[in-house]
């Protein structure tokens, strides 16, 4: 046996953590040798942590996504500030180290996402920075059967407004500086978009509020409607970028598909339920995580000192189209 397993906390759903039975095992040979059981410990566990591999530079990391994924995706249309590591490797959102991120799936704001995220821990923060997860599966039982189908039947509607010093600029989130590129990427994705003015975009588009796993077939809640919406700031913060720009030119925000509002104690509710089954994984140098987008939400916790982590997002699903 050139691997050992063994489950991290019996508690709640956490990573199935996988090490090298011996001190020269290469991960990406481990991995392509033994792809199928890989393939099915992943949708089992739903989140498997690779310790003990060294994986400690973004050239090793990428020899291992290229194991594990197919089609890595560019991460058009963002929703978050990363830097480009080259070859479809990005870093890991980069808030401010004081800034905790709740837990999300991987583009859930979206109609189009990734089944596959893998994150790798090249230095780990002096303090926190732990990487928390949580199982959709409990958080769906958690958050209860009335809300989801609120959801799944109301959806989820993310409207935005690009301008210039706040928030991502419209040419970060498009990856492009041509309005009309961002036109036709618009057109395409079913995104509603208006220039208000010379330099203010403004973009809707309605999706998924719940969505079925491909392979297991559970509805599982699945959008970022506690994110997108002005209450994730806190009162304070909240209460000023309504001061700001207005209640209807936030930044960002998210409504019911209709338009119509999202009550607080919906976001809260949904919120409570992402966190209450959290699992914190504290990194350690060379560390590699894979994530079942659709299984497990991730975050971030706050941190000091020197934190980089590499992530690729691969395996594409459509959400709006036939099986």
């Amino acid at each position: 046996m050139d691997m050992n397993r063994k489950r991290l906390d019996g508690d709640v759903p956490a990573p199935l953590l996988v090490t090298p039975a011996h001190a020269h095992c290469d991960l990406p040979s481990l991995l392509a040798e033994r792809a199928g059981e890989i393939k099915d410990d992943l949708l089992e566990h739903g989140a498997l942590l690779f310790r003990g591999f060294a994986v400690d530079s973004v050239e090793k990391f990428s020899a291992v996504a290229d194991q594990i994924g197919n089609a890595r995706l560019n991460y058009t249309y963002r929703s978050t500030p990363r830097t480009s590591l080259g070859g479809g490797v990005f870093t890991a959102t980069e808030f401010p180290q004081s800034q905790e991120i709740p837990l999300h799936c991987e583009n859930a704001y979206q109609r189009d996402w990734p089944m596959l995220v893998a994150f790798c821990c090249l230095t780990p923060a002096d303090v926190g920075g732990a990487t928390p997860i949580a199982s959709m599966r409990e958080a769906t039982q958690a958050i209860g059967a009335g809300l989801m189908d609120e959801f799944e039947h109301r959806q989820v509607k993310y409207v935005r407004h690009y301008r210039p010093y706040v928030d991502l600029p419209w040419e970060t989130v498009f990856q492009t500086d041509d309005k009309a590129e961002v036109a036709r990427f618009c057109d395409s994705a079913g995104i509603e978009h208006e220039w208000l003015d010379e330099e203010t975009l403004r973009t809707g588009q309605v999706c998924q509020g719940v969505a079925k796993h491909p392979v297991t077939g559970e509805k599982l809640f699945f959008n970022q409607a506690h994110l997108f919406h002005v209450s994730s700031l806190g009162e304070d913060t909240a209460q000023s970028m309504i001061d700001m720009f207005g209640a209807d030119q936030l930044p960002r925000q998210s409504f019911f598909g209709d338009g119509s509002d999202i009550p607080a104690d919906t976001l809260q509710a949904v919120r409570d339920g992402l966190n209450r089954k959290a699992y914190d994984v504290a990194w350690q140098r060379g560390d590699v995580l894979l994530l079942d987008n659709m299984q497990f939400a991730h975050g971030r916790r706050t941190f000091s000192g020197p934190r980089k982590i590499a992530v690729t997002l691969s395996n594409p699903y459509s959400g709006h189209l036939p099986d």
